[in-house]
């Protein structure tokens, strides 16, 4: 890009969509400690008095660019809500939405659900898995904190993903139930190549 057609990009006039992710990278900085809440309230006086991008590039300086793992609660309309693997399997992986609850159900069949490169809607995400004579997978990134309170009757309900968060990390409880099958859980450190899954099957 030349000089004089970054200018032009620049002096572009800022569009509502604009603001409001300008507006969501502060409020995402204030959550991560970046800034603090003067900051944050003299950033969103700049972002709401913003004519072009150039100025919403300088009430976002020195803040992470989007799509980084800083902003890991969105206020976006989720991806889905449910997952069903009947006879068959399911998958939700890479760049999705999650809703504050999610219903996965793996009946004679197999699910993945990966969260690794997810971002939420809430600050504590509800994920109910039910397996009856089938298998789940759930994989979490080890930047969220992970608590599962699930059931396994005749099967195996992990609890191996079980994990603390730090400071203002995002928490997702896992509940369900593993009868004659398996619910699992397990930790994907960020950067590691992504897990492998079933495909196939329903979800809404």
């Amino acid at each position: 890009m030349t000089e004089r057609s970054r200018n032009s990009e620049q002096d572009m006039l800022a569009s509502d969509d604009e603001r409001d992710r300008a507006t969501e990278r502060v409020r995402d900085a204030l959550a991560t400690g970046r800034i603090d809440m003067t900051q944050m309230d003299q950033r969103l006086t700049e972002i709401y008095g913003a004519k072009t991008r150039a100025e919403l590039e300088v009430a976002t300086r020195n803040l992470p660019s989007p799509g980084t793992r800083d902003a890991l609660v969105v206020d976006r309309r989720p991806t889905s809500r449910f997952a069903l693997g009947m006879f068959g399997g399911f998958a939700r992986r890479g760049e999705w939405v999650l809703p504050p609850a999610f219903t996965a159900w793996s009946v004679f069949g197999g699910g993945l659900l990966d969260l690794s490169e997810a971002r939420f809607t809430s600050q504590e995400t509800r994920v109910l898995a039910v397996s009856l004579w089938g298998g789940t997978k759930i994989v979490v990134p080890d930047d969220v904190e992970v608590q599962v309170k699930g059931v396994g009757i005749f099967g195996l309900f992990g609890k191996r993903g079980a994990r603390k968060g730090g400071p203002g990390a995002p928490r997702v409880v896992i509940r369900g139930l593993a009868l004659w099958g398996a619910v699992i859980t397990e930790n994907r450190t960020l950067g590691n190549p992504q897990h492998q899954g079933e495909l196939g099957g329903g979800e809404s």
